[in-house]
């Protein structure tokens, strides 16, 4: 359970945004969405392969 501390005086809108920070830190949104729909662990495999080619790229570009 998310707990989201008021001060007294402090903004309402201030408040529902550090909630918003708080709950989407949790990953409960991508959690979902990901359980959506079933990928294939080779489908899964192809793109955490392509993204660790591209985030490799990157790095080398920096360089």
């Amino acid at each position: 359970m998310i707990v989201v501390p008021v001060k007294e005086g402090e903004n309402i809108e201030r408040a529902l945004k550090k909630f918003k920070r708080k709950f989407e830190k949790t990953g409960v949104v991508k959690e979902l969405r990901r359980r959506q729909q079933f990928d294939k662990p080779s489908v899964l495999k192809r793109k955490q392969k392509q993204r660790a080619i591209y985030v490799q790229q990157l790095q080398q570009q920096e360089d």
